[in-house]
């Protein structure tokens, strides 16, 4: 179970394959300027929300999970939301293995993509700290060794989900998201599977089932499924996460939210 929360939530829509695609390492002198002018509206979150998860390994009981939106800030100016993602294992994990993650997205409010990205892990002996700065005017991202070039509007592994949250999500299509992680690009097509109804500790709802897939020329790559129920309403609000590994499954259920009204069945 090491590192079992980071791998399902906060590694949501890239963890699961060894695929990636190399990113080109460029110059701090390089300035290639695009003009951002992409506007994405957005109905489905907005700040005070609050998502709290609970964390099973089949029957057990593994930790809780929190997503949440406490403000917006400026990056550069710009305002952003401020997007924050924790894990903590319960006090029985925690025994042999205490994990305390957080991580935090600063997502571009108008063109919803990430503008800043911060990794905090404290997961047994481990520890790390990442700090990513998504310079989008010059397609680019800095890191504390290399500056790395990507695709204009390129996500964070948090801000991907909640770029999703805003798309329209029609059965049997697939949106692409350009995904920057550890030093690599990580393209995705998720896939719009079906809806289904689920019931969870925070309620009963009508879901979206969405599958995020790593792709290599044009090739979907797969090690286990991970898959997302969102909420058909316009919140597209995450209420439960499922990823299979080599012996059973890995479960997020929602359990208390705050700050966001998804219309229950």
């Amino acid at each position: 179970m090491k590192r079992f929360c980071i791998l399902f939530l906060i590694g949501l829509f890239s963890y699961q394959s060894g695929f990636a695609q190399e990113t080109e390492i460029i110059s701090d002198s390089t300035n290639t300027v695009s003009e951002l002018d992409r506007v994405i509206e957005n109905e489905a979150f907005r700040t005070g929300e609050y998502l709290k998860f609970i964390i099973r390994y089949g029957p057990i009981k593994a930790g809780y999970a929190y997503m949440e939106i406490p403000e917006i800030i400026k990056v550069n100016e710009l305002p952003s939301y401020h997007i924050v993602s924790r894990a903590e294992s319960n006090d029985f994990f925690s025994a042999f293995y205490k994990v305390r993650d957080k991580v935090e997205s600063f997502m571009d409010s108008t063109g919803m993509f990430s503008r800043r990205f911060e990794k905090h892990l404290r997961e047994g002996k481990y520890k790390a700290d990442v700090k990513n700065i998504f310079d989008q005017e010059n397609r680019r991202v800095i890191t504390q060794k290399d500056t790395f070039a990507v695709p204009l509007y390129a996500q964070d592994v948090l801000s991907a989900l909640y770029f999703i949250r805003t798309q329209d999500l029609k059965l049997g299509q697939s949106i692409s998201v350009e995904n920057f992680s550890d030093g690599k690009l990580y393209p995705l097509e998720v896939k719009i599977l079906k809806k289904e109804t689920v019931r969870v500790k925070a309620g009963k709802f009508s879901c979206i089932v969405v599958e995020p897939i790593l792709r290599s020329a044009g090739i979907f790559q797969h090690k286990g499924r991970l898959k997302v129920w969102l909420t058909v309403d316009k919140t597209h609000t995450p209420v439960m996460m499922k990823s299979e590994i080599v012996v059973g499954s890995i479960v997020a259920e929602l359990i208390e939210y705050k700050g966001v009204h998804p219309v229950k069945k």
